[in-house]
């Protein structure tokens, strides 16, 4: 919080806003997160990229957008174009991924590149 950094023009928002067991939800708790995604992504108007940190938020985010997830599946480092956006995707920088190497701060960053 306090590193100086600042966001301009953009928001953070969760696809799923709960902490199920074990950090694991299950299809029926993602979908129900669904309906409080979808209105935020309309919230903006003016939106032209989204990205996803770890594959529940890119599949959940690929159907709040109205697409079918087999046409946009999951690697960490795309850029896919779903309903005119923009959609990243990241492994999710959990400590788990960072702890095992999954996720190194290089690959992260190069996700913004």
């Amino acid at each position: 919080p306090d590193d100086g950094l600042e966001l301009v023009g953009a928001a953070i928002t969760n696809a799923v806003r709960c902490v199920p067991p074990e950090n694991k939800p299950v299809g029926a708790e993602i979908a129900t997160c669904r309906t409080f995604l979808r209105p935020t992504i309309a919230r903006f108007p003016n939106l032209r990229a989204i990205l996803t940190l770890g594959s529940i938020a890119h599949q959940s985010t690929v159907r709040a957008l109205g697409e079918r997830v087999a046409a946009f599946p999951f690697r960490h480092g795309t850029r896919q174009i779903a309903s005119g956006i923009a959609l990243f995707s990241s492994y999710h920088c959990s400590r788990y991924n960072t702890n095992t190497g999954v996720l190194t701060e290089e690959m992260f960053v190069s996700v913004f590149s």
